[in-house]
């Protein structure tokens, strides 16, 4: 019963974090895109 409720428990732990670091990966890419963004004629070529 105790190995159960620690394997739970664990389970739990690792879905939680894996959704903060989606997160946190997501507030990077979004993040990256405004910089990219401010200036979009800034890599164009003539």
């Amino acid at each position: 019963m105790l190995i159960t409720m620690l394997a739970a428990a664990m389970t739990i732990a690792m879905l939680i974090a894996t959704a903060f670091g989606f997160y946190e990966e997501s507030q990077r890419a979004r993040q990256e895109a405004r910089a990219n963004n401010r200036n979009p004629f800034a890599n164009m070529r003539r």
